[in-house]
């Protein structure tokens, strides 16, 4: 079996964004050789999210929104965590909602998706470098 790793970093100059990453994830995959197996990408920081859904600009504003809804941002001092001196306990909750990780198949040599699906890295405490790790391993 082999296995491949490399992160992927992102610097995203507002607080909020999602990334659609699948064409990083499958360069990674092409690097590999790797035909059959699994793909892991997870967010290697507690503030961000890797979450496979739809590439559609309305259903991103959407997340946006519900999740504001869920754990808005403001006011900071109505979280505890942001009582250590960060503002960024929203941040925290909306990782939590949206995961930390996916996995997914490899199958001849490429992502085993279902019909509109792709890989989205979620920023929910930008303004610095963070990274995600893809691992692949198979054959």
């Amino acid at each position: 079996m082999k296995s491949y790793r490399k992160e992927l970093w992102f610097h995203v100059p507002g607080r909020r964004a999602f990334i659609n990453i699948t064409p990083q994830v499958e360069e990674c995959l092409r690097e590999s050789g790797i035909q059959e197996g699994l793909v892991l990408v997870n967010a290697m920081h507690i503030t961000a999210s890797v979450f496979i859904n739809d590439d559609e600009p309305g259903l991103h504003h959407d997340f946006e929104q519900w999740l504001e809804e869920l754990a808005p941002h403001e006011p900071v001092s109505r979280y505890r965590h942001n009582r250590t001196g960060e503002d960024n306990a929203d941040a925290h909750l909306k990782r939590q909602i949206m995961g930390r990780e996916v996995v997914v198949a490899v199958t001849n040599g490429r992502l085993d998706f279902g019909p509109w699906e792709q890989i989205f890295y979620g920023e929910f405490d930008g303004r610095r470098a963070k990274r995600v790790l893809v691992k692949i391993i198979g054959e």
